[in-house]
C-alpha cells in the first residue's frame, strides 16, 4: 500500500556555493518509495545471508504469472542505492491524477510545470526538457526535437495504460544515455494478464469514467484484458477525454506590482483562464505470448492524438489582441515495439531486446484575425530504435564476496520533416515559407553501450560501478534562402557512476553516488527558429556537449511502522547549454518573427561551471488502525556564468554569476488516508505547498509565464474518498483546492485549478 513522507524544515541557503554545501551536508532526502517490513537480519534468524542464497542455484518458477495490476518491486534495478521514487497504480487512482505529468507531481525533488492546461513538463532536480530522459517500457521517448525548456511530450503517454513510474534523480547517463542530466522518468505500462493455470478464453473487461468540475473534464477508457489459453494475453483498449477552459482559483498578481500577472489573459468572471481546454483520443493494444517458462514475447501499440490545445501565454500573447492565439492543432504520438524478455537461463535473469518505432506529429497553428494572417507549421519526427540488455545472478566469488553485472547497448536514429506557411485569410493566398522550425530531412542519433557491476560483501555491503561509451550525432543540409547553416557534427563521451551503500545497525543504511551525465547538442539546438516564452531564439550550429556531474550522500531509516529517506545532492554542469540575449542586428535573414520581437535568444555554451545544489526528504508511515501517512519536502538552488557580455566600458551593476532559469523554490506535500478494515472504505486529505520564488535568471525577466517579481508563496488542501468494492468496482473523489486557493507552479503559464471535484469510477468483470 501506500505510505507517506516526511519533509525537512525550511533551510536558508547562502548565495555561494562553499555556503550552500556546509548548509546541505546537514540536509536528508527522501525518496517516494513504499514502505514494506523489513526482515529479519539473516544473521539473526540463523539463515544464509540474501547473497549467499541469490549466489547459489535456483529453481525457477516454470510458469510465472503476469498480472496487469500486480505489484512490483519498488526500487527498480536502475535506482538501487540511489535516490529514486515510484508512483504505483493504486496512487495514481486516489490521488485521480490528470495526466502522466500530474502523477509525478508528488515526487520530492519533481516539480511539474504547465505551459497550458493540455501540457505538462516534470523538472527533476531544478532541470526538464532536454536534460531529463522519458522512457516507456524501457524505449527511449526523447528526440532529436526536445527543446531546451519545457515541454508537452511527457503529457502524451496516457496515464490510465500506466501501471507505476519510477523517477530516478540526479545524473542517469551510464544507464540511460544523452540527456540524462537531471535524471529519468521510467514508465512502466499495464499488463494483460497471462495465468499459466488458463486453459480456454477468458475475458476480462474494464471501463473507467473520469468528471472534474474545474474544466468540466470528462472523458473514459474501455479495455479487454483477454487470455487465449495457457500463454498467450492481449490487452487491448481505447479512450477519449475533453476538457473546457480551466477555472482557477482567481488572479495570481505580480508580487513587484500587484498586477494581474501577463498570462494567462483571465475572463471577466475571474476565474476562467482564456487559451486553456483540449481534447483528445488514445489507443493501445500489448500482447503477450510466453515462448519458454520464463521468457516472452511483447508485441505493443499506443497512439495518442490530440486536438486544439492552446498555448496559454500566447493565446493571446501580452499586450496583443485577444484574438490572438497560438493552437496544437494536432498533437499525435505513435509507438510500436517488438520484445523479447525474462530469464533464459538460472544465470542471466534478466534479458531484453527491444526493436521500436515512434513517429511524432506536431501542427501549430498562429491566428492573427486582426491582420488577415495565420501560419501553420507542421514538423513530423520519424524514430527507429533498438535496444538491448542483459543482467546476470549474483554469483559468489568468495564465501563473503557476491557480483552480478549488467549491461546492454541502445541505438536510436531521427528523421526530421519541417515546414511552414502563410496564409493570408482575406485574399485566401497560401505562401510557402524557405524553412520550418527546424531544417527539413534533418536528422539525429543517439546511443551507446554500458556495463555495470554490483557487488555484495558479507550480505551487507552493496558496491556498484559503471561504464557507457556514449555516441550522439547531427546532420542537416544548408537552406540558404533563409541563412540556415549546414550541420554536421558528431560527438562522443565516456560516462561513469560509483556507489556506496552500508548498512548501520538493523534499520538504518547510509549511501554516497557519484553519477555522470551527458548531453549532446540536438536538432532544436543546432537548427530551430521559434518563439518561446522568453521571446524569439534561433539557431547555433557550434554547440558542443554539455556534461554533468551528481554527487550525493542519502541515508535511510526502516522500520515496522516508517520509512524515512533523505538526501542532499551537488550537481556540476560544464559546458552548460542555456540562452544568451543577441541584438536585433544578428537576427537571421527571413526572419520577421525574430526583428518584430521584443527579445532575442541564442544557445550557447557559458564557459565556467554551473551548480545545482539541493536537498530532499521523505517519510512513509504505516500506522494502526488503517492509518496510512505520507511527506515530502525539496529544495533547490542554482548559478551558474552569466550568457550575457558585460556591457562595453563599464561592468557596473554586471553580475559575472547569475542564477540558473526556473529553479524551483522549497516545495513539498503531505497525505494522509484512512481505510476502513471492512468495508473499503477510505477518506484522506492531502496538502501541497511551495515558497515563492525570486531569484530569477536574466531570461526569466521576459517570460509571461513568470510573474513580474516572481512567484508567490501557496498552499492548496484537497480532501479525498475512496470505495472499492473486491474487483468489480472502484470509485475514488477529490475535492480539490478546499479554500479556493489563486496560485501558480513556478514557471507555468496558467493557474491551477480553483476548488471542484475530481471523480473517477471504474467497473470490472
Amino acid at each position: 500500500g501506500s505510505m507517506l513522507r516526511i519533509l525537512a524544515p525550511d533551510v536558508r541557503l547562502p548565495r555561494r556555493p562553499a555556503g550552500i554545501v556546509a548548509a546541505l551536508s546537514v540536509a536528508v532526502f527522501a525518496s517516494g518509495a513504499h514502505a514494506q517490513t523489513p526482515a529479519r537480519p539473516a544473521a539473526e534468524a540463523g539463515e544464509a545471508s540474501p547473497t549467499a542464497r541469490e549466489a547459489a542455484p535456483t529453481t525457477r518458477d516454470p510458469a510465472p504469472v503476469y498480472r496487469a495490476r500486480a505489484r512490483v518491486r519498488a526500487t527498480s534495478p536502475e535506482g538501487q542505492g540511489r535516490a529514486t521514487s515510484e508512483v504505483t497504480r493504486e496512487e495514481m487512482d486516489e490521488r485521480v491524477v490528470r495526466s502522466a505529468p500530474d502523477a509525478v507531481r508528488w515526487v520530492p525533488g519533481v516539480s511539474v510545470q504547465q505551459t497550458t492546461h493540455g501540457q505538462g513538463s516534470p523538472y527533476v532536480r531544478g532541470v526538464t526538457g532536454q536534460q531529463v530522459v522519458l522512457a516507456f517500457d524501457g524505449v527511449r521517448l526523447n528526440n532529436g526535437t526536445f527543446r531546451q525548456g519545457p515541454n508537452q511530450y511527457f503529457f502524451t503517454i496516457d496515464a490510465a495504460t500506466l501501471e507505476r513510474l519510477d523517477v530516478v534523480r540526479g545524473s542517469a547517463s551510464t544507464r540511460w544515455g544523452s540527456d540524462a542530466v537531471g535524471g529519468a522518468i521510467l514508465a512502466s505500462p499495464r499488463e494483460p494478464t497471462l495465468d499459466p493455470e488458463e486453459r480456454g478464453l477468458r475475458l476480462r473487461p474494464r471501463a473507467v469514467g473520469r468528471f472534474g468540475s474545474a474544466d468540466l473534464d470528462t472523458g473514459g477508457r474501455l479495455e479487454v484484458d483477454a487470455q487465449f489459453g495457457r500463454d498467450v494475453a492481449l490487452l487491448i483498449g481505447g479512450g477519449y477525454r475533453a476538457a473546457q477552459p480551466l477555472q482557477g482559483g482567481g488572479v495570481v498578481v505580480n508580487p513587484a506590482d500587484g498586477e494581474p500577472a501577463r498570462a494567462p489573459l483571465i475572463e471577466a468572471d475571474g476565474r476562467t483562464q482564456h487559451g486553456t481546454g483540449f481534447r483528445y483520443g488514445n489507443y493501445d493494444g500489448r500482447l503477450s505470448w510466453r515462448v519458454a517458462p520464463a521468457m516472452r514475447v511483447v508485441a505493443a501499440l499506443y497512439g495518442f492524438q490530440q486536438y486544439d490545445t492552446p498555448r496559454a501565454d500566447r493565446c493571446p500573447p501580452p499586450y496583443a489582441s485577444r484574438t490572438e492565439c497560438l493552437t496544437f492543432a494536432e498533437q499525435f504520438h505513435h509507438l510500436a515495439y517488438l520484445s523479447l524478455r525474462g530469464a533464459p537461463s538460472p544465470d542471466l535473469r534478466e534479458f531484453d531486446v527491444t526493436v521500436s518505432y515512434q513517429r511524432q506529429h506536431e501542427l501549430r497553428q498562429s491566428a492573427r484575425p486582426a491582420s488577415f494572417v495565420r501560419t501553420d507549421a507542421t514538423d513530423d519526427v520519424d524514430t527507429v530504435g533498438v535496444a538491448g540488455r542483459i543482467g546476470s545472478r549474483p554469483f559468489a566469488l568468495a564465501p563473503s564476496v557476491a557480483m552480478s553485472v549488467r549491461g546492454g547497448a541502445d541505438a536510436y536514429l531521427d528523421h526530421v520533416d519541417s515546414a511552414s506557411d502563410v496564409t493570408f485569410t482575406d485574399l485566401d493566398l497560401r505562401l510557402a515559407q524557405s524553412r520550418g522550425q527546424y531544417a527539413d530531412g534533418a536528422r539525429h542519433y543517439t546511443g551507446g553501450v554500458w556495463g555495470e557491476l554490483h557487488a555484495e560483501l558479507a550480505g551487507r555491503v552493496r558496491l556498484r560501478g559503471g561504464l557507457r561509451a556514449a555516441f550522439a550525432g547531427a546532420r542537416a543540409s544548408a537552406e540558404p534562402r533563409s541563412g540556415s547553416p549546414a550541420v554536421h557534427g558528431d560527438w562522443g563521451a565516456p560516462v561513469a557512476n560509483v556507489g556506496l551503500e552500508v548498512p548501520v545497525g538493523a534499520e538504518v543504511s547510509l549511501a554516497a553516488n557519484v553519477d555522470q551525465g551527458f548531453r549532446a547538442p540536438n536538432l532544436d539546438d543546432l537548427t530551430s527558429r521559434q518563439v518561446i516564452g522568453p521571446g524569439y531564439q534561433f539557431e547555433n550550429a557550434s554547440l558542443r556537449p554539455e556534461r554533468s556531474t551528481t554527487y550525493e550522500v542519502g541515508a535511510r531509516v526502516q522500520t515496522d511502522v516508517l520509512r524515512l529517506e533523505g538526501w542532499a545532492y551537488a550537481t556540476q554542469l560544464e559546458s552548460a547549454i542555456t540562452r544568451a540575449p543577441r541584438p536585433v542586428e544578428d537576427c537571421p535573414p527571413m526572419t520577421p518573427a525574430c526583428a518584430g520581437s521584443w527579445t532575442r535568444f541564442q544557445l550557447v555554451n557559458v564557459e565556467g561551471e554551473s551548480w545545482i545544489l539541493g536537498g530532499e526528504l521523505a517519510a512513509l508511515v504505516s500506522m494502526p488502525w488503517g492509518l496510512r501517512a505520507r511527506a515530502t519536502v525539496a529544495m533547490a538552488w542554482g548559478e551558474g556564468p552569466n550568457p550575457a557580455p558585460p556591457p562595453q566600458g563599464t561592468s557596473v551593476g554586471y553580475d559575472a554569476r547569475v542564477p540558473l532559469s526556473r529553479i524551483p523554490p522549497l516545495q513539498g506535500n503531505v497525505e494522509l488516508r484512512y481505510t476502513h478494515p471492512d468495508t473499503a472504505l477510505s477518506f484522506g486529505l492531502a496538502a501541497r505547498w511551495a515558497a515563492g520564488q525570486d531569484r530569477l535568471a536574466p531570461a526569466d525577466l521576459g517570460d509571461a509565464r513568470i510573474p513580474i517579481g516572481g512567484s508567490s508563496p501557496y498552499a492548496v488542501f484537497d480532501l479525498r474518498a475512496g470505495y472499492r468494492f473486491e474487483r468489480l468496482l472502484r470509485a475514488d473523489v477529490v475535492f480539490e483546492n478546499v479554500f479556493d486557493q489563486a496560485y501558480r507552479v513556478h514557471g507555468s503559464g496558467i493557474n491551477g485549478a480553483g476548488r471542484g471535484l475530481l471523480v473517477q469510477v471504474e467497473a470490472a468483470y
